[in-house]
């Protein structure tokens, strides 16, 4: 029954990502063509490495109600968007070559999660609980230095760290594109390779030892690749701290498994599907095309409150 859900939700996608292709198709052609398939492909990757990301962290974290975004990522992101502009201005903010900025705030992101993990994990991974609440910690801490260096800045700058600290698909870069879609498919083929493991790390860190598997090691590995994900994604579109917990979420409730073989495709398809079929819904049909990332994040929110009470009530 999962495996039949997972082609539905396949043929769901494909359909939804014809409709944002072709819909309304006019002359020319190939431009406009050209135009949606960079920002349909870029919506499918940032959905799917987000969604599977937030399947992983939820597994070796033994927490469904957690998302990568929560250790730090979108403060880490504004962060950075603020310490540019506020050494090189606007203009040259604006100037700032594309590859170069994508490479910094990859490298960054990567360099400051792999930190916080290893320095945190170092006694040990089975202190999951010490991570995140180390991770909030951390990302309280960048979000009011970045708030304390926005004050600094002139209002038109003010406004360039707004602007540039939401998720957005409208201009994205087809190089930065064609680099950040390759490292995106190859942790998505390891975190695939590594289902099985997780299988078993879903039972629990005793458990998973006593079964054979290396727990310690292979939540080094995931988060790695969990690093790897969002900080490529956040790079590329903006940070979306709430659509792994939409996507997980959903995956877990449609797919009704713990097979991580059916929910990492699942959860990266749903993430690939709410995005292109919100985007297609704001574009197309509602002629707006600045208002996804908020309504995404909304319904995350509002999925995580009722995770969090169904909880409580149980």
């Amino acid at each position: 029954m999962a495996d039949r859900r997972l082609l539905f939700l396949g043929l769901g996608l494909l359909v939804a990502a014809t409709l944002y292709l072709l819909w309304g198709l006019r002359s020319p052609y190939g431009f406009i063509l050209s135009l949606r398939a960079t920002k349909l492909a870029a919506l499918v990757v940032v959905g799917a490495a987000i969604g599977a990301a937030t399947v992983m962290f939820q597994t070796v974290a033994a927490n469904r109600l957690l998302t990568p975004g929560i250790v730090g990522f979108d403060a880490m992101f504004v962060l950075i968007q603020t310490l540019l502009v506020l050494l090189l201005g606007g203009i040259g903010y604006a100037a700032l070559p594309q590859i170069p900025k994508f490479a910094i705030e990859t490298l960054a992101l990567a360099g400051a999660a792999t930190l916080l993990f290893s320095a945190i994990l170092r006694q040990g991974a089975g202190d999951m609980t010490r991570l995140v609440l180390t991770g909030v910690i951390f990302g309280i801490l960048m979000r009011g230095l970045a708030t304390f260096l926005q004050r600094i800045l002139d209002p038109s700058e003010f406004a360039i760290v707004q602007s540039a600290s939401v998720a957005s698909f409208t201009a994205i870069d087809p190089v930065q594109l064609a680099f950040a879609a390759p490292l995106l498919a190859a942790a998505l083929i390891a975190g695939h390779r590594l289902a099985p493991a997780l299988d078993v790390a879903g039972l629990g860190r005793d458990r998973a030892r006593a079964l054979g598997v290396d727990h310690d090691r292979l939540v080094l590995k995931v988060l790695a690749l969990i690093a790897g994900l969002v900080a490529v994604a956040t790079a590329l579109a903006g940070p979306m701290t709430f659509l792994g917990l939409l996507a997980a979420s959903l995956a877990a409730s449609l797919l009704n498994t713990h097979r991580h073989r059916l929910l990492l495709p699942g959860a990266a398809m749903l993430g690939a599907l709410i995005l292109v079929a919100g985007q297609f819904l704001f574009e197309r049909l509602l002629g707006l095309q600045s208002t996804l990332s908020v309504i995404v994040e909304f319904l995350g929110g509002m999925v995580f409150l009722m995770l969090v009470l169904r909880r409580r009530a149980a």
